[in-house]
């Protein structure tokens, strides 16, 4: 299988090692595409080779290669993250994903601890519903209210909930970008990558985390409040937290210049 085609990737930054730090590899979140980091990658790819992908069922990916089977868990999403680095050799890359994809990063490092070195968790979320002693944000109801609408009116889903998933009312437009990815991914699909999201639990798996890891959270997200992040950075001893001056689930598109400079902050120290 042609992994590289079937995950769309893309490859930008300094060829050859030439870049002054590792190999970044930037994954999306649920119902968006590779296109989400693009206010960021100039400032990421000036010094280090960047890579890009779409999971399997997003964006240019190879629809044929989807299967329910294999995505309707988060170990499917992390199976696509090991075999694109297989695929490239990378070693000790440094995984920056955005919302679900933060879980997903957990997984693969730890299925290929020599491919991945370090994290930054983008918004994380390792549970969205709340549980005794635990405040993902969502009831149980709720999560099942949201699956019930997604399936009965996909489109009619995406354009209620996208613009309140970005936040930034003020800002239309980025509301509107949101729901034009959200409405460009099959609705089927869609469904499946929805309930390997909102109901995963991936609270355990973060015990194992022992690498550098950078966790970014906004000041307001109904997405992933900031009791999540402070969570996440409790669970995982080697972490930073890092609050950033924005609103919404989507800093990369709502706030990019303070998300890239948290990141390069930390690529910094990492090298």
């Amino acid at each position: 299988m042609d992994i590289r085609r079937r995950n769309n990737v893309t490859l930008t930054g300094p060829e050859g090692g030439e870049g002054d730090g590792p190999v970044v590899v930037l994954a999306h979140g649920f119902g968006c595409d590779q296109n989400m980091w693009r206010l960021i990658l100039p400032a990421l790819a000036r010094h280090h080779r960047v890579v890009l992908f779409d999971y399997v069922g997003s964006g240019a990916s190879d629809l044929s290669a989807w299967s329910e089977q294999r995505y309707s868990s988060l170990e499917g999403y992390a199976q696509d993250v090991v075999e694109v680095c297989d695929e490239l050799g990378l070693e000790q890359a440094v995984f920056v994903g955005h919302s679900v994809s933060a879980m997903v990063g957990v997984l693969a490092a730890q299925s290929a601890p020599e491919r991945i070195g370090s994290l930054v968790m983008v918004a994380p979320s390792p549970r969205y519903i709340d549980d005794e002693g635990y405040r993902g944000g969502f009831s149980e109801q709720d999560i099942e209210e949201l699956m019930a609408s997604l399936d009965a009116n996909y489109l009619g889903w995406s354009a209620a909930m996208a613009p309140v998933i970005m936040g930034n009312p003020d800002r239309p437009e980025l509301g509107q970008e949101l729901t034009n990815s959200f409405c460009a991914t099959d609705p089927d699909i869609a469904r499946v990558f929805a309930g390997a999201t909102f109901l995963s639990d991936s609270r355990e798996s973060l015990k194992s985390v022992n690498l550098p890891t950078l966790v970014l959270e906004c000041t307001q997200d109904v997405i992933a409040p900031r009791e999540v992040g402070a969570y996440v950075h409790a669970a995982i001893p080697t972490s930073r937290l890092v609050t950033l001056d924005a609103t919404g689930h989507c800093p990369q598109l709502s706030a990019p210049e303070a998300t890239v400079q948290a990141i390069l902050a930390f690529l910094q120290e990492a090298r």
